[in-house]
């Protein structure tokens, strides 16, 4: 079994790779190599956004969510999960008229406030986007240790080998062709596990309810997931780089919506298998993991088809994140001359220290948060740029005042500075809606002061189009 199971996902991982180097482009520029300027429809975009936000956390987060927290808080994440898409397909055409040659959030920043913010927002975004291939290599290692005896250091190996030879030398085309295969496979695949794993439950018990917690308790659950996956998400630079990558603003508009609707579906839909999951009784296993629960009480060969899954959901969000974090390197070098060769070198490189920490097994849910804080501190300041009263001290000020907003609501209900820092770096690995919301509106109200009190001129944007 070991042995075909290792066939199956050496054969889909050999399909991405075909699939991706067939999309190269071997003697194109460096700007094609990390934007695919202008090249991709509607379809694509929607598509490439589904697949590269839909990582493996999404069968474990969504599931843990509807099976002890309730419909209300899933909902909160699903829309997270979607939001940023929508954010992008309603901001990006006046990204796209403002910076019609940029490549990335920190030249958006640049261009808006200078240097020294991009910096930061660079910093910001590569740091969130390692977290999250990191997090993505652990979790397919966690993965194969349940559904297989393949040993999780070869499938970790595997599918960051791959992926990365395919994004290497294909850049952002590559990771645009296998993203719309891989979307229509995660979708079969979701419809035959689910539904298989689905008619294979017990009988539900007669005493069974929904999970739900008091009504209060999941909207503060939802609203945090709302606003932590929503920040965090716009500071990844694989979505930035599809609002370049889309043929026209029509494009990029029905893309977003496309990709934000099925990514809203693809969540409420495997966090309803949770909820299922707990209704039915099944043992949900320690750490709980209500979708592996599921599969539990199926037939064996069910754990074939759901690692290919896993795999796939893996492959189309660490061949996203491996082409981003290089282009976010690229364009921050501030060299336009920089090769492609060198563009190739930066992706190998970087993925050194990912594939360690992914081997290592850590938990990283709590740098996680810490990252998607850090995110919601800065990212109202950061989009409101294209305003024309904005400046580089509204930017500064209002990013410092998110992360003072975000140690205050701990600091005052718990009494001291120290706690509120605590607080602020989530003992426990849980999310909590204090300082999310503390950062969110303090940078917001922070940022509109000082620029309503001293407006800026802006840097190098056009003003043509601008949205007053």
């Amino acid at each position: 079994m070991p042995y075909l199971t290792s066939a199956v996902l050496g054969a889909a991982l050999l399909c991405f790779a075909f699939l991706g180097l067939r999309a190269r482009r071997a003697d194109g520029p460096l700007d094609d190599y990390v934007t695919a300027r202008n090249s991709q429809g509607a379809q694509a975009i929607g598509l490439s956004f589904l697949a590269s936000g839909m990582g493996a956390w999404i069968l474990f987060a969504p599931p843990e969510i509807g099976a002890f927290v309730g419909p209300v808080a899933l909902a909160g994440y699903a829309i997270g999960s979607s939001l940023p898409f929508i954010v992008l397909g309603l901001y990006g055409p006046a990204i796209r008229r403002h910076l019609p040659q940029g490549r990335s959030i920190g030249e958006f920043a640049e261009a808006c406030y200078g240097a020294g913010v991009r910096r930061w927002v660079a910093f910001v975004s590569v740091a969130y986007m390692a977290l999250f291939l990191a997090a993505e290599l652990t979790a397919i290692g966690g993965i194969a240790a349940i559904l297989s005896d393949v040993p999780p250091s070869l499938v970790i190996l595997g599918v960051a080998v791959v992926t990365l030879v395919y994004t290497s030398l294909g850049g952002l085309r590559a990771s645009l062709a296998t993203d719309r295969w891989q979307a229509w496979l995660l979708l079969a695949l979701l419809v035959l596990v689910g539904g298989v794993a689905w008619w294979w439950l017990p009988p539900m018990p007669a005493e069974a309810t929904m999970p739900a917690i008091p009504a209060g308790s999941a909207l503060s659950v939802a609203l945090t997931l709302v606003i932590a996956v929503t920040a965090a998400n716009l500071f990844h630079q694989g979505y930035w780089q599809r609002i370049w990558a889309a043929e026209d603003d029509r494009a990029l508009s029905r893309g977003a919506l496309l990709g934000g609707a099925s990514s809203l579906l693809v969540v409420m839909a495997i966090g309803g298998l949770g909820m299922l999951a707990a209704m039915h009784a099944l043992p949900l296993g320690e750490p709980p993991m209500p979708f592996f629960a599921l599969l539990s009480a199926a037939p064996a060969w069910l754990g074939l088809p759901a690692l290919v899954l896993a795999v796939t959901l893996v492959a189309s969000s660490v061949d996203t994140l491996q082409n981003a974090i290089a282009s976010m390197a690229v364009a921050s070098s501030g060299r336009r001359g920089l090769s492609v060769r060198a563009a190739r070198l930066v992706t190998v490189a970087l993925m050194v220290p990912v594939v360690w920490v992914a081997l290592q097994g850590f938990s990283v849910l709590r740098l996680f948060l810490i990252a998607d804080l850090l995110c919601a501190a800065i990212v109202v300041p950061v989009l409101l740029g294209l305003w024309r009263r904005m400046s580089p001290l509204a930017a500064v000020t209002g990013g410092l005042a998110g992360m003072a907003g975000a140690i205050v609501p701990g600091w005052l209900s718990q009494g001291s500075l120290a706690a509120g820092m605590l607080a602020a770096t989530f003992p426990g690995s849980i999310p909590t809606l204090p300082p999310f919301l503390g950062a969110l509106v303090a940078s917001t109200l922070v940022s509109l002061l000082i620029a309503w009190w001293r407006p800026g001129a802006r840097f190098q944007l056009s003003r043509e189009g601008d949205p007053r």
